[in-house]
């Protein structure tokens, strides 16, 4: 399948291989796209101090068949939403203000989750021959293996995948004793829902984190709530993984205790293990 590169990407990219002339309606149309999505070519022409004929030429040469197709273009790239196009003025104050928006987007998360909730989840993993850990993306990858290396210490046989293919397979060899742990930020991802429904289809139990109300939500035995909380300011991190981790956090904890002698003995060989490891001492983390 092939990628068309987007129509501000395409102006950027050839902007300075333009006409003066061009370069003006470029210049008007980077400095406010939602103008350019909504103008007449008449208005456009006025704002760049140019002819109507220049800005025809113009969506030419970024590969527009005319100033309709142009705009259209235009108004798809504005969709994406305002904020990735023009200067943000709402940033966090330092170092002190992404702590604190990390610990706003803890605390609202945290009153998401009931004990019960948990409690049953945990029930089910118990119960279960195998765990599956599904995530895609920047954020859930590292979740799914977060979820892993969590609990395999417990004596858990889990398996992270984020591979759309692999994930797509190992549903296809569940039954109705495993467990499939789906983690996705926004819950929209096909390939998380698909395996997911796979998996299903065999009896498997679904467990997830993600957005109430999302497709991965609708397609879960078992939902763990979370809200993202993105702001205007796109240049940092999204604090919802954090979310995510915390969640991931409660599970691992509720589960270790639940079985707290398996937990203990399992967790005391790897420190073990580790101090001969290390020669650190005994406060270090467990598993650096």
């Amino acid at each position: 399948m092939s990628y068309e590169i987007d129509v501000v990407s395409k102006i950027s990219e050839i902007y300075n291989h333009l006409s003066d002339a061009e370069q003006k309606v470029a210049t008007v149309i980077l400095d406010d796209l939602v103008f350019a999505a909504n103008a007449s070519i008449t208005e456009i022409a006025s704002k760049a101090e140019v002819s109507e004929a220049t800005i025809t030429r113009f969506a030419k040469s970024v590969n527009c068949k005319n100033v309709r197709s142009l705009k259209l273009k235009l108004a798809q790239s504005v969709a994406v939403g305002q904020r990735f196009i023009s200067e943000s003025k709402v940033e966090p104050s330092g170092i002190f203000g992404i702590y604190e928006s990390i610990k706003k987007n803890l605390d609202d998360n945290a009153k998401l989750m009931s004990e019960d909730l948990i409690n049953t989840i945990v029930d089910r993993f118990q119960e279960a021959r195998q765990v599956f850990a599904y995530g895609v993306g920047g954020g859930s990858t590292i979740m799914a293996q977060e979820t892993q290396y969590r609990l395999f210490r417990l004596g858990f046989s889990v398996t992270a995948y984020s591979d759309p293919v692999l994930m797509r397979m190992a549903s296809s060899t569940v039954n109705q004793n495993d467990v499939i742990f789906c983690l996705s930020l926004s819950g929209c991802s096909p390939d998380v829902c698909e395996a997911a429904q796979i998996a299903q289809q065999y009896g498997a139990t679904i467990v997830s984190i993600t957005q109430k109300g999302s497709p991965l939500a609708q397609n879960s035995d078992f939902l763990i709530p979370i809200e993202t909380e993105e702001t205007d300011y796109i240049f940092s991190p999204s604090t919802s993984r954090y979310a995510m981790l915390a969640a991931i956090d409660v599970l691992v904890t509720e589960l270790a205790v639940k079985r707290k002698r398996t937990s203990r003995e399992k967790l005391r060989r790897i420190k073990l293990t580790l101090d001969h490891h290390f020669h650190g001492n005994d406060r270090l983390p467990l598993g650096d």
